[in-house]
């Protein structure tokens, strides 16, 4: 019998693989293909046009430190919009918290989240038990660009790569969008490409550009999750008024007792501090 193995290239040279047990599922759904496998390793996993997303083994990298650096700083989030996250797993993160009062959470494609309730209940369960969460089926940049002035507390933009139906998450419009939508102490967060191999290096300092342009605190910091390309991947930071590393409060976070895999008050502040060829390349834009 062949082996079956999922293989995403990271480079036209490099390509990441990961031996497949079954497969669970395949869809095209109007805006892109959803597939589902089992692994040893991984455990389950899930692939957008070939893109790895999510796996059981390593997602909490990824939900950890998109959700809870902002709310280490920030100190009474009650309303959050999340961008994308079909998954569910960022959803999940912020749920822990009781000080939030209401959550949006826009997908453009409902079959990911259906599918990620049906196969991926460790990250999904969370979206039709918690009553603050309200999914929207539709596109993002529209969503956005129709929020009233200041409603959100916190917007988390958990995107697919700026190809396909994600492409509209990384323009100059939707960041003026999320700047709207924003309280005067409002934080954005924003998935933010990986500066190892240069296409994506690429697509990362557009966005941080774009981005440095809006708001007046734009930083990045880093997180390390096995199955992205290379391994080393970032969030961008963007806020009206909280620096995350002068505003950081370390106790009160501690305090809510929030047990974690990956984050935690001493990673979160060396989390911005970033490898010399990557500060390099945020300050030239090389």
């Amino acid at each position: 019998m062949t082996d079956l193995w999922y293989s995403e290239y990271h480079t036209d040279d490099v390509r990441f693989s990961i031996k497949v047990t079954k497969q669970l599922c395949s869809e095209q759904t109007p805006f892109q293909k959803i597939d589902f496998f089992e692994s040893e390793t991984f455990g389950t996993f899930f692939t957008i046009d070939g893109l790895m997303m999510v796996t059981q083994k390593d997602e909490f990298a990824y939900h950890d430190m998109i959700t809870h650096v902002p709310f280490a700083v920030h100190p009474a989030v009650k309303r959050v919009l999340i961008i994308g996250g079909g998954d569910g797993g960022t959803a999940r993160e912020v749920c822990r918290y009781p000080g939030v009062k209401h959550i949006d959470l826009v997908d453009i494609d409902e079959r990911v989240v259906r599918l990620c309730q049906q196969y991926l209940p460790q990250t999904a369960a969370v979206l039709d038990k918690d009553p603050r969460v309200h999914m929207h089926f539709e596109d993002g940049l529209q969503f956005v660009g129709r929020a009233q002035e200041g409603e959100y507390d916190l917007v988390l933009v958990d995107s697919t790569d700026p190809v396909g139906p994600g492409e509209g998450l990384f323009t100059n419009t939707f960041y003026q969008n999320c700047y709207h939508a924003l309280a005067d102490d409002g934080i954005l967060i924003n998935q933010h490409e990986s500066p190892y191999y240069p296409a994506y290096a690429h697509e990362m300092l557009r966005a941080h550009s774009k981005i440095k342009n809006t708001f007046p605190i734009a930083r990045v910091y880093q997180f390390y999750i096995p199955t992205y390309p290379s391994g080393h991947w970032l969030f961008g930071f963007a806020s009206k008024k909280y620096d995350p590393i002068v505003d950081f409060q370390p106790d009160r976070w501690n305090a809510l007792g929030l047990k974690t895999k990956y984050y935690n008050t001493d990673l979160h502040t060396a989390a911005f501090a970033l490898p010399s060829y990557v500060r390099e390349m945020l300050e030239h834009g090389e």
